[in-house]
C-alpha cells in the first residue's frame, strides 16, 4: 500500500516537472518577444542618431564655410555656434536614455558652454605662435574648465549664471578685427575636405560620450570641433586674426546655445521631449537674432 502511494506521487511530481519544462518555452519565447522591439528601437534610435550626424554636420560646415566666404569669418562662427549638431543629439539621448538623463546631460552642456569660453580665450591666447600652438592652447583650456565644473557639480541655475558671465567676459577681452582679408583662391577640395574631417569628428566624439555618464557627455559633446575647425582653416589662410573673428563669432552664437540648454533642463522633466525641445529652440531663436547684431558690429569696417 505503502508503495502504490509512493508511486502516485512521484507520476504526480513527474507529471508536474513535465508541465513546467513544457511551459517554460512559452514564457521564454514570450519574454524574448517583448525584448526583440526594445532593443529594435534602441538599434533604430542609435542608427538616427549616426544619421543626423552625418547629414546635419557636413551640411553645417557646408553652410557655415559658404556663409564665411560671402559675409565675413565671423558670421560663420556665428552659425556653427547654434546648437543645430548638439539639438539633435539631445534628443535622441532622451528618446534612448528618458528625461531625466537628458536633464541631467543639458546641465553638462551649459558647463559645456564655460568650457567652449575657455577654449576660444586659450585659442586667442596662444594664436600668435600658429594654429598648432592655438588649437593646444584651446584644447587645453576647454580640459582644464571642464574638469574643474565636473569636479564642482554645480547647479544648472549656477551654471547658467556662470555661462552667461563667462560669454560676456570673452567678448570683452577678445580683440576685434575690421580688416577684411585679401580674397584668394582655395582648392576645390577644400571645402569637402572640411565638411569630412569635421563629421568624423563630431561621431568619434560623441560615439565615446554616451559611455561617460549623462554630465560628461553633456560636457564632451560641447567641444567646439565646428568652431575649431573654421578658425584654424581661416587661420592657416589670412592669419592669426581671422580664426579668432571666427572663434568671436561663435562666441556670441553661445547665448542661444546657453539659453536653448537651461530651457531642457528646466522643462524636460516637468513637460516631457516635445515641449522642452520645441521651447528650448524658440528661446534660442529669439536670442541667436539678437546677438546676429553684435556678430554685424563686430565684423563691419571702423569709420575714422
Amino acid at each position: 500500500m505503502l508503495s502504490r502511494d509512493k508511486k502516485k506521487t512521484r507520476r504526480l511530481a513527474n507529471s508536474r516537472l513535465g508541465a513546467r519544462q513544457r511551459a517554460s518555452p512559452r514564457v521564454e519565447s514570450r519574454v524574448g518577444a517583448e525584448a526583440r522591439p526594445a532593443g529594435r528601437e534602441k538599434k533604430n534610435a542609435r542608427v538616427s542618431l549616426l544619421a543626423v550626424k552625418l547629414i546635419v554636420t557636413p551640411l553645417m560646415i557646408l553652410a557655415a564655410s559658404v556663409v564665411g566666404r560671402r559675409w565675413g569669418a565671423a558670421v560663420g562662427g556665428w552659425l556653427v555656434g547654434l546648437p543645430l549638431t548638439s539639438g539633435p543629439v539631445a534628443v535622441f539621448l532622451a528618446i534612448e536614455h528618458g528625461a531625466s538623463f537628458a536633464a541631467e546631460a543639458s546641465a553638462g552642456s551649459l558647463a559645456g558652454v564655460i568650457a567652449q569660453a575657455g577654449f576660444v580665450l586659450g585659442y586667442a591666447l596662444a594664436a600668435p605662435w600658429g594654429w598648432p600652438a592655438g588649437l593646444v592652447g584651446g584644447a587645453g583650456a576647454f580640459a582644464a574648465s571642464a574638469l574643474a565644473l565636473q569636479a564642482g557639480r554645480l547647479a544648472p541655475a549656477i551654471l547658467f549664471a556662470l555661462a552667461l558671465g563667462a560669454l560676456v567676459v570673452t567678448l570683452r577681452l577678445l580683440p576685434r578685427d575690421f580688416r577684411a582679408p585679401a580674397p584668394t583662391s582655395a582648392p576645390w577640395w577644400e571645402i569637402p575636405a572640411r565638411m569630412a574631417l569635421v563629421t568624423a569628428l563630431v561621431v568619434a566624439v560623441t560615439g565615446f560620450a554616451s559611455l561617460l555618464g549623462a554630465r560628461a557627455s553633456g560636457v564632451v559633446a560641447t567641444f567646439p570641433l565646428m568652431g575649431a575647425a573654421l578658425g584654424v582653416f581661416a587661420h592657416r589662410a589670412h592669419g592669426p586674426r581671422a580664426g579668432v573673428a571666427v572663434l568671436r563669432g561663435m562666441t556670441s552664437a553661445l547665448f542661444a546655445f546657453a539659453f536653448f540648454f537651461f530651457v531642457v533642463g528646466l522643462a524636460i522633466p516637468r513637460a516631457g521631449i516635445v515641449f522642452a525641445f520645441t521651447a528650448a529652440t524658440l528661446a534660442a531663436l529669439l536670442v541667436q537674432a539678437a546677438t546676429l547684431r553684435l556678430v554685424r558690429e563686430a565684423s563691419a569696417p571702423r569709420v575714422a
